[in-house]
């Protein structure tokens, strides 16, 4: 039986040492690396809580919601009131329709009342989206034309409409808004508010059962 002298040996054990003292400090510095990155991925991520968009606004969450059109075609975030005129939903209604709206706010906030805006103007585009939406939801085009205009008719792509919410705002205007020229125009949109200057004087005209009955719609 034939034996390795020591002398021999010995050099073999420094050698694998030596490997596996290298092979460690290669392991180390890769996962230092990878836990590096890891640890800047996390920190720049939406969803990471010491991130500054870590809770994305309702803002996002709506314009997400209603499609890719976003704000500037229409889309109103959460808890937009009539004096939030940097929404283009508000900011671009026309402006005595505006103006009316401000004074009714006002007088409803001294009776502890929010007008929150749930749609004011929209884009064609918005309009016509709607419009499809509707007809999914109804399962056909005369149903949804009770609900939605079309963008060649709708008084809210021209800037002539809004709705409001929530119910307590609607109530305080069924009983207010003609002193301040707004009517609800549909008997079954209770929401829906238009200015109609003349009701300040005369009251509001009576309302159309739904969009179907208004002259406006025919064209």
């Amino acid at each position: 039986m034939n034996r390795t002298p020591p002398s021999a040996r010995t050099p073999t054990r420094g050698i694998r040492w030596l490997l596996a003292v290298g092979l460690t400090a290669v392991l180390a510095v890769i996962t230092a690396a990878l836990g590096h990155q890891g640890s800047k991925s996390s920190s720049s991520s939406p969803s990471s809580p010491s991130s500054p968009s870590a809770a994305p606004s309702s803002h996002t969450d709506r314009s997400e919601h209603r499609g890719a059109l976003g704000e500037a075609g229409g889309v109103v975030p959460d808890r937009v009131t009539v004096f939030d005129e940097a929404i283009p939903a508000v900011g671009k209604l026309d402006p005595d329709f505006l103006k009316a709206l401000h004074q009714a706010a006002t007088a409803a906030a001294d009776d502890g009342v929010e007008f929150y805006v749930n749609s004011g103007w929209r884009s064609p585009e918005y309009q016509n989206q709607l419009v499809r939406e509707a007809v999914s939801k109804y399962g056909s085009e005369e149903e949804a034309a009770r609900w939605v205009a079309t963008a060649a008719t709708s008084p809210h792509v021209s800037g002539d409409a809004v709705d409001i919410g929530h119910s307590d705002a609607t109530a305080w205007l069924s009983e207010h808004s003609a002193e301040y020229g707004l009517c609800q125009i549909y008997r079954n949109e209770p929401w829906h508010y238009e200015l109609r200057a003349n009701a300040i004087d005369r009251g509001c005209p009576r309302m159309y059962a739904d969009l179907t009955q208004d002259p406006r719609m025919q064209q």
